[in-house]
């Protein structure tokens, strides 16, 4: 068995452009409302400076890794959350598809809901798989083709 990867992604908690521009509009209005106030209200400047310092923490706390190997995706994640292994000798479709209809999506890992687990961290796009029970893989990725390469390129590989 080969044990190199095919296909490695990191998502990160903080990266998703919509968190980071209102985290940015919040920063903004408590640093004006800091300036603009004439008895200078301490908070607004300890929240603003509260919100700057977890946003840059944010954006390098890892929220869940993907690796495509050995016939398997491996999707780990935080520190207390259990490693979720799917078999691809189980899958029966694979298939590229946007996300959500929504423009804001909250992160989640392992999150199941109405026939569906669901990853994502970030991205327009995922990848959704089907096994033979009818249950449903919906894994958000920041690079969908190469993904989806990688999941199909390992599914139809001959041991």
């Amino acid at each position: 068995m080969e044990n190199t990867a095919v296909f490695t992604e990191k998502q990160y908690v903080g990266r998703d452009y919509t968190r980071i521009s209102i985290r940015l509009v919040v920063i903004l209005f408590c640093f004006t409302a800091y300036y603009i106030t004439e008895e200078r209200g301490d908070l607004f400047l300890l929240v603003g400076c509260g919100t700057l310092v977890a946003s840059v923490i944010m954006m390098f706390m890892l929220h869940y890794r993907t690796t495509v190997i050995n016939k398997s995706v491996i999707l780990d994640g935080l520190w207390t959350t259990k490693l979720v292994k799917i078999d691809l000798q189980s899958i029966v479709k694979i298939e590229r598809t946007p996300y959500s209809t929504y423009i804001i999506n909250n992160p989640v890992y392992n999150l199941h809901q109405k026939g569906k687990i669901r990853f994502y961290a970030g991205g327009r796009e995922a990848i959704r798989l089907t096994d033979r029970d009818g249950l449903m893989y919906v894994i958000g990725t920041q690079s969908p083709a190469e993904l989806e390469q990688a999941i199909r390129q390992e599914w139809a590989r001959k041991d």
